[in-house]
């Protein structure tokens, strides 16, 4: 193998597995190392750089950052990072006199945005400060898209969302609330320079079985009734309730029904309990709250009584492979399973949905319906139209929104100076040395396998009583600065510098992980495997130095290295070395600059 080439910025970004899982590359370790130290202000403006709703996300986020935690090497959780980042929103102070200025005299470039979710307000919050100005057309009367509507306030308290929606909306947005377009083809006709739809995935579906058309009254699609909840135009249901789903949505719907009069919630999946889409967390938090989950059972009618709706019919079914390894759901032949209800709430899927687009203004549409895009610029086919969040891809999360938001408006600025839009900015990358003294780091290094902190719940009691009560209480201070702990700080990475290497194995000796191997050089799939320990993970590079004085070379194993520092530390020549690496994706302002 050639050596590794460390000056390509995401070689150590890969290793940072936190940050590289995270759509928008939040710098995970870094802000947690912030909160350890109780600069919980300096923690949350690191994530409002980056994922722009801390407090938000810090509740709600879908964690794609904890199951890649390198945490999992030591014990069997990984560090409560969301968790965290809400401590860093619950604790901080006000950072008004830190959000970026906007300038009173404008650029000239008008950019409208549709849809007031998560992806339009951080097109907004990133071109603001660069002096666009921005319309903003909403078809509700109030901010936030998914964000107000899908998610019920015991998960999302309104003043955490009302707080970090207006820190953007106060920018100066001209907010056109109450106004849904209609046009595509009016619209451009405004002459905006550019404009970004971000309107989410509006359409929930619904099964049309047998006894659907008598019992509709009484059938609702699980994001349209979320909707008339959050915006209190519905305040009750059945005592008898069914959920059909098993995503986060069907979660957020029987919660919400447990605590609107729903005595009897059930929770009906098609498939096993372990396929189901819904985070863990998710279904155990409705689990403990007395909620059933019935897998393998597949709808099959609606049963009336007197002409309402009364309960439900389903199959059981039993789950198996054909000879392509395609699941398949076989009926168990036993009869019916029939649940009593008054109300189901269907939460199996949403769509997309652009009749407003007219098909003749050269933006186009795959068989889905999605429209065609360039998913690193999220440029449409139309030069000036670009699409993100849920509008852009399908339905996703909020963090992948936001991280569309940021490469949309890097487009955008990149478009309207006249730039290749392709011609994206490189990342803001530093590496930095940790060293202190000769056994010293300016980081905790500490590799104990201290297990995962429990975050406090409300009584249960208490919450399934009141719709707006939060039921997580998170960490506080003490609780907090002990999950941080956990953190084995990945961005501190090992470098080797092999002119100073006199292999005297040292490294090796000490290493708790046999991460590192002094051998022959080889090619890449027989260098993997005549490590220590053997690169099996092919989607984790591994770090080769160039011939050393023997002709061996060092091959480092970054999948089981936990940066704990001993290989620095035992080195009697400082061969290797700890070295902090900040990653930061390159947004709009670092553009077109001369």
């Amino acid at each position: 193998m050639k050596p590794t080439d460390i000056s390509d910025p995401d070689y150590f970004h890969k290793v940072v597995d936190c940050q590289w899982a995270c759509p928008a590359h939040t710098p995970v370790p870094e802000y947690i190392r912030l909160i350890a130290e109780k600069r919980y202000t300096d923690a949350y403006m690191i994530n409002w750089q980056s994922n722009v709703f801390p407090g938000i996300l810090g509740r709600t986020c879908d964690r794609p950052c904890e199951p890649a935690c390198r945490r999992v090497r030591v014990e069997e959780q990984p560090v409560a990072i969301c968790r965290l980042k809400r401590v860093a929103a619950d604790y901080k102070s006000d950072i008004k006199d830190r959000l970026p200025s906007v300038p009173k005299k404008k650029n000239g470039k008008h950019i409208a945005l549709i849809g007031a979710g998560p992806a339009s307000l951080t097109v907004a919050r990133d071109l603001l400060p660069l002096g666009y100005e921005i319309t903003l057309y909403e078809k509700d009367e109030l901010s936030g898209g998914a964000m107000r509507t899908q998610i019920p306030r015991f998960r999302l308290p309104g003043e955490v969302l009302e707080e970090e929606l207006h820190y953007i909306l106060d920018m100066g947005i001209n907010c056109r609330f109450g106004e849904e377009i209609s046009s595509m083809k009016d619209l451009l006709r405004e002459d905006y320079d550019a404009i970004f739809v971000g309107t989410g995935a509006p359409l929930g579906k619904h099964l049309d079985l047998p006894g659907y058309q008598e019992a509709k009254e009484n059938i609702h699609t699980g994001i349209e009734w979320l909707a008339s909840v959050a915006f209190e135009h519905i305040d009750s249901i059945g005592n008898k309730v069914i959920v059909l789903g098993g995503g986060n949505t069907a979660m957020d719907c029987c919660r919400t029904s447990k605590r609107l009069g729903g005595d009897e919630v059930t929770v009906v999946v098609r498939s096993g309990f372990d396929e189901m889409k819904a985070s863990p967390w998710e279904i155990e938090d409705a689990m403990n709250e007395d909620i059933p989950v019935v897998n393998f059972h597949v709808p099959k009618e609606y049963i009336l009584e007197d002409g309402k709706l009364a309960a439900m019919a389903f199959e059981k079914v039993r789950k198996e492979y054909d000879e392509n390894g395609r699941r398949l759901l076989i009926s168990t032949g036993e009869d019916p399973v029939v649940i009593p209800c008054n109300d189901v709430l269907c939460a199996i899927g949403q769509d997309n949905s652009f009749p407003w687009i007219e098909r003749d203004l050269g933006i186009e549409f795959d068989k889905w319906e999605l429209p065609v895009l360039n998913t690193t610029t999220f440029q449409s086919t139309h030069e000036r139209v670009f699409f993100g969040g849920d509008a852009a891809l399908g339905p996703d999360n909020i963090i992948t929104a936001v991280a569309h938001g940021h490469d949309a408006a890097l487009s955008i600025h990149l478009l309207c100076n006249n730039h290749d839009i392709n011609d994206r900015p490189n990342a803001l990358t530093a590496l930095d040395s940790q060293k202190m003294g000769i056994h010293q780091w300016s980081y905790d290094n500490d590799i104990s396998s201290d297990v995962r902190y429990i975050v406090p719940h409300a009584a249960k009691e208490q919450t399934l009583n009141d719709l707006n009560m939060e039921v997580e209480l998170g960490f506080d201070e003490e609780l907090a600065f002990g999950e941080t702990m956990r953190c084995l700080n990945c961005d501190i990475q090992t470098v080797f510098t092999d002119n100073l290497c006199i292999e005297c194995d040292a490294c090796v000796d000490i290493c708790p992980t046999d991460c590192i191997t002094f051998t022959p050089n080889a090619e890449e799939p027989d260098l993997r495997q005549n490590m220590l320990a053997p690169a099996t993970n092919l989607a984790q590079d591994i770090y080769v130095s160039d011939l050393l004085q023997t002709g061996r070379i060092m091959a480092k194993n970054e999948d089981l290295c936990l940066h704990c520092g001993l290989c620095a530390e035992r080195c009697p020549t400082a061969a290797w070395d700890m070295r902090k690496y900040l990653f930061n994706t390159a947004k709009a302002e670092n553009a077109c600059q001369s």
